[in-house]
């Protein structure tokens, strides 16, 4: 798959120490399938796991938090027919995903998802790594799985 017409992204897996995983619901998406993990741009020049620590911190607040590792390969998913959202009116036709999974070092007072000028979730929750696929759009879930399945060994490790 050529990937050059796909946005340079990045996606953070949050798990505790007992395996559960951080799902934020999309302040600007109907529901029920608005669930996701923190999520997004690489900024030109900067490092992909930066990049992921920066943008967990500015969606939920969280900075005590340590990598244990990260997908081996872009994971690619495509914007819907129709999709009329910025990054595919900047000419993008999807987006390419290095996916990180994260340990989350503090506790639940360190989240705030109100921390950052631009607002991505209104509700947070905790939940089983597994039932991720099945919460999210519908055109991320084969994505998801696939984040399910990198990461299933790893996050059950923290716990």
């Amino acid at each position: 798959m050529d990937l050059a017409r796909y946005r340079p992204n990045v996606g953070v897996v949050l798990a505790r120490s007992d395996g559960k995983v951080w799902l934020g619901r999309r302040a600007d998406a109907p529901g029920p399938n608005n669930w996701q993990f923190p999520q997004g741009g690489v900024d030109e020049g900067e490092a992909l796991e930066a990049a992921a620590l920066r943008e967990l911190r500015e969606e939920t607040g969280v900075s005590s938090a340590q990598v244990l590792g990260r997908t081996d390969e872009w994971l690619a998913y495509d914007f819907p027919p129709g999709h009329a959202g910025s990054k595919a009116v900047k000419g993008w036709i999807g987006q390419k995903q290095m996916w990180f999974a994260v340990r989350f070092l503090g506790d639940d007072a360190e989240i705030d998802l109100a921390g950052h000028h631009h607002i991505e979730f209104d509700a947070w929750r905790w939940a089983d790594l597994e039932e991720t696929p099945k919460l999210v759009v519908k055109f991320k879930r084969a994505t998801y799985r696939r984040v399910v399945e990198a990461f299933r060994d790893l996050i059950k490790a923290t716990a």
